[in-house]
């Protein structure tokens, strides 16, 4: 089993002082040949926006574009007619197909939002637009791996154009969940908040990790964590 982490503070970061934004792998601005993504994973952005401000109107195709919010609220606006306000615990996906355009904005005054952006490469170009959102209770997570995002919408989950599954927990100090990866397949980590023990590597917050070679993932909390787990093609 290989795992190699990913640091949070050696991130790509955009500040512009109403958003601060870090960066796993190479976005706008930020490029490192060396983290161009991860399998059909290519971007997992962890945004702070501050009351009142947030993202107009712009356009995405041929991706697979999830939203997680992590800490207030998060307002979404879009061009096939959808209009949302995303919480903690909830995840949006936009399959963005032959294109479509959103926005995005922090409603509250006072509180920032804190909210991971992830893109994943579909398995097909093209295709109509869609829009899926759903909503998973604290309880559906504590100390389980609840899959939110896959391929079929299978257990309650928002389907996605890809061979990708989405794995959320909020893991207290020392619960352990396990993962295990079928033949060929990858994993990568993503400690939102807290920390974790990942087969022996020590993950802290913003901190990721790809996983190589067939294996079972076991995390354990070392303090209280929100963590994702991706299995990749």
């Amino acid at each position: 089993m290989t795992v190699t982490p990913r640091r949070a503070d050696e991130r790509g970061r955009a500040d512009l002082g109403w958003l601060d934004s870090r960066h796993t792998f190479s976005f706008s601005n930020y490029y490192d040949p060396r983290h161009m993504g991860f399998r059909v994973l290519r971007v997992i952005n962890q945004d702070r926006v501050q009351g009142g401000h947030g993202f107009p109107m712009h356009p995405h195709r041929d991706f697979e574009i999830i939203s997680y919010v992590l800490e207030g609220a998060l307002e979404h606006e879009d061009t096939m007619g959808s209009r949302s306000v995303l919480r903690p615990g909830e995840v949006q996906v936009i399959s963005a197909g032959t294109g479509m355009a959103h926005s995005e904005y922090n409603p509250s005054k006072d509180e920032i939002v804190h909210f991971l952006q992830i893109w994943i490469q579909p398995n097909q170009q093209g295709g109509p637009p869609r829009y899926d959102q759903k909503a998973f209770s604290d309880a559906e997570r504590r100390n389980i791996l609840r899959r939110i995002v896959s391929p079929d919408g299978s257990d309650g989950s928002a389907a996605i154009r890809q061979d990708a599954s989405i794995y959320a927990t909020l893991l207290d100090p020392g619960k352990t969940v396990s993962h295990a990866l079928a033949p060929e397949r990858g994993a990568w980590v993503h400690v939102a908040q807290g920390a974790i023990d990942l087969n022996g590597q020590p993950l802290a917050d913003g901190d990721g990790a790809a996983i190589e070679d067939d294996t079972t993932l076991t995390l354990t909390g070392q303090r209280e964590a929100n963590v994702l787990v991706f299995d990749l093609p």
